[in-house]
Order: structure tokens, then C-alpha cells, then sequence
């Protein structure tokens, strides 16, 4: 039995190991000197899309440089839910949880997560990651994003502001199986994609680093090791000048 889901994702995966190779290695070598040069890294992404930078955020095996960009009201425990798309489609929300949350600085990276690109709060994060002459690393849905148009008065979209772009190559509307029966397709691809992506880049990244003299680089180690608290412990306090949240 085969399942439609599954043969999707393999299917994507395949693409963007070719298709999005090149600019992989682009964010591997802008996340690298961002580190060497004891700049910050910064994650965002609201409601679902924020879900990578969940994955990303003080994870076992994952890089302890990532600084999320949380706003309260586009978390999943919203209620009513429906809050969460009210606010990331509010204008000058993203301005003010950039000013509050984050201090963007020549040299920083933002990765900013938005499937169709569109909503005001994930475009104003961009832009002012710019105007503060950070790099922005956009994890999007090209052809999703093109084909509709801007919810923010400047009429930009998040790949529009962005000096890379790792395009997920999902469906429109991001579900993707089709049932027959139904118009809507189900199960979107969005977060399985972009997660294998980042995941990808933290692997090279931590490589880099060691090839480069590195010896130990800021991975956390799993707090459920004997040891593991600290090991953490004596990471964070290596690198806590480029680590924004509380530990």
C-alpha cells in the first residue's frame, strides 16, 4: 500500500536537495560568518509557520545560537485561535515585536518563516532586520507567494526583502493530498519541508565550524544525559554575548 502523504514528501525532499542546493549552501556560509563574527541569529515565523523556530529553539542536537522571535498573541494556545490570524495580519504588530524582542545589528541573521509571504507581521520583522542592515533568510512558498498579493501597505512579500530564499516548493495553499470527493486537499507540507531544510543547515553549519577549528561548537547536548546540563551550562557560557534569551 502506498501512501500520498509520504510519496509527497519524498518527492519534495528530491526537490530541494536539487533545486535549493545552491542557496542551502548560501545560508550555510551567511549563518557561518555570522557566528565567526560573534553576530546574532535571529528565527521567526507566526502561528504554524512559528513551529520552526520551536524546532529550532533550545533543542538536543540543535545549534544554541538561535534567538526566537515569540509574540505572544500568534502563539497556538491563543484563544479564540482565530486571534492569531487577526494579529499577524495586523499592521505594525511585527514593528513592535521586532523593537521589543529583538536588537538587530549589522552582520545579524534573520530566518523568517512565512508560507505565502503576505501578512503584515512576518513582512515588517523583514524589514526592519534590513533597515538595521541585518541579512534575512526567507523560508517560503515562491509560487504560493507570487500568486497572491501583499497584505501590507508597502505591497511587499517576505521574498521580496530577503537576500536568500529557501523555496519549500509546496502546493498552493500548502495542503497537498487530494481526496477524491472532497475540494480541499489536506495534509500541508510546509513545516516537514522547512524543518528538513534548517535541520540540513545546522548539520553542515556545525561541520563548518569544526573543519574551520572549532572544536566545540554551540550544539546542545540532551538534558536527559548524564552530564548534559553541564555540558550546556558551560556552552552558554562560552557563547551568551550572541545568546538574547534566558538560561
Amino acid at each position: 500500500m502506498s501512501f500520498k502523504y509520504i510519496e509527497r514528501i519524498y518527492e519534495l525532499l528530491k526537490t530541494i536537495e536539487t533545486e535549493e542546493c545552491e542557496n542551502i549552501k548560501k545560508a550555510i556560509d551567511m549563518l557561518y560568518e555570522c557566528v565567526k563574527n560573534k553576530s546574532t541569529i535571529y528565527t521567526f515565523g507566526a502561528s504554524h509557520a512559528g513551529i520552526l523556530s520551536e524546532e529550532l529553539y533550545y533543542r538536543a542536537g540543535g545549534l544554541m545560537l538561535f534567538n526566537p522571535i515569540f509574540g505572544r498573541e500568534l502563539m497556538l494556545d491563543s484563544s479564540p485561535i482565530t486571534l492569531t490570524s487577526k494579529m499577524e495580519r495586523c499592521t505594525g504588530y511585527g514593528k513592535m515585536l521586532a523593537e521589543s524582542r529583538a536588537d538587530f545589528q549589522s552582520g545579524d541573521v534573520l530566518i523568517v518563516h512565512s508560507v505565502s509571504g503576505r501578512n503584515p507581521v512576518a513582512i515588517e520583522i523583514a524589514a526592519e532586520a534590513k533597515e538595521k542592515k541585518s541579512h534575512v533568510i526567507a523560508v517560503t512558498n515562491l509560487s504560493y507567494s507570487k500568486s497572491v498579493t501583499s497584505r501590507h501597505p508597502s505591497g511587499k512579500r517576505v521574498f521580496e526583502l530577503a537576500d536568500i530564499i529557501l523555496d519549500n516548493h509546496g502546493d498552493i495553499g500548502d495542503a497537498c493530498v487530494k481526496i477524491s470527493g472532497l475540494e480541499q486537499k489536506v495534509s500541508p507540507t510546509s513545516t516537514v519541508i522547512g524543518a528538513a531544510m534548517l535541520n540540513t543547515i545546522v548539520a553542515e553549519l556545525a561541520q563548518k565550524m569544526v573543519d574551520s577549528g572549532i572544536e566545540n561548537p554551540p550544539i546542545f547536548y540532551s538534558a536527559n544525559l548524564d552530564g548534559g546540563d553541564e555540558l550546556n551550562q558551560r556552552m552558554y557560557q562560552e557563547y551568551r554575548e550572541v545568546i538574547r534569551y534566558k538560561f
